[in-house]
């Protein structure tokens, strides 16, 4: 299965992964005001970067690289299944809809954590690794195409694919070099985004690696983005009124009348 992982290749080839961070528009209306709104921005949304792709698909694009996108409400888990805590990592920790399972991704000699998340039929998956120190200096560019060629295999696909969105950018910060490089892939019938982020400190000579892939039947993304990706995502956020949900039934507790009751919302 995929990333059911074996950790000597993992370890040549990601590292660590800081949690790519979305700037949302944040609105104040009432519940079904905001729905309306929320669902009609989305579907009419068209990302600034990469004018290719619109919807749900262009709204998590343009989240991964730190733009503004049109969401009035954070995005929540509408049929609340199993929870996973990652036991070294405590914060790693969220609620995934009903019908997918979490496998931890641990390495106590290295100290890699992650996990990888599988609808249960397989044609969807999730995978995040939020540390994973490597020795030397890795070239992002064979990072992103190891995410790929996993996932392609995985989902049993032999074509190459098309790519349908690409970012590459090089940066500094507090003296060590960033590089960041992202890619959406369409390949037989499936779509994947792959966010990768690389920190090498000469210093220590390591290579620090973030990767956060998501992948599924491209006649479901937009979906799976709204209803899987994102609602995984905020819950990793710091936790505040406009994320917490306390009862686990899809509605944010500072918009829930009743916050303690999963059968009100």
């Amino acid at each position: 299965m995929y990333y059911k992982h074996d950790n000597s290749i993992l370890m040549k080839t990601i590292n660590r992964i800081l949690l790519f961070t979305f700037i949302t528009v944040l609105c104040s209306c009432s519940k079904d005001d905001d729905d309306n709104n929320n669902q009609q921005n989305i579907q009419q949304f068209v990302s600034t970067i990469c004018p290719e792709i619109s919807g749900a698909t262009a709204v998590y694009w343009d989240g991964s690289h730190n733009l503004p996108t049109p969401l009035t409400q954070i995005p929540t888990i509408s049929n609340p299944g199993q929870q996973f805590i990652h036991p070294q990592h405590p914060a790693l920790g969220f609620t995934m809809p009903q019908g997918y399972t979490a496998e931890q991704i641990t390495d106590f000699q290295s100290g890699t954590i992650g996990v990888n998340v599988f609808r249960n039929d397989n044609n969807a998956v999730w995978h995040y690794i939020p540390s994973s120190p490597f020795v030397g200096q890795v070239a992002i560019g064979d990072i992103v195409n190891f995410e790929i060629t996993q996932i392609k295999s995985f989902h049993g696909v032999t074509q190459q694919g098309t790519i349908v969105c690409a970012e590459d950018a090089v940066s500094n910060e507090f003296g060590f070099p960033i590089s960041f490089s992202s890619r959406l892939i369409e390949f037989g019938n499936f779509t994947a985004q792959v966010i990768v982020q690389t920190h090498f400190m000469q210093s220590l000579g390591n290579t620090f690696v973030s990767v956060t892939m998501a992948s599924g039947p491209t006649a479901e993304f937009d979906n799976l983005v709204m209803n899987t990706y994102l609602p995984i995502h905020w819950q990793l956020q710091v936790i505040s009124d406009d994320v917490r949900d306390s009862d686990l039934d899809g509605t944010p507790d500072n918009q829930d009348p009743a916050p303690f009751n999963p059968n009100i919302n």
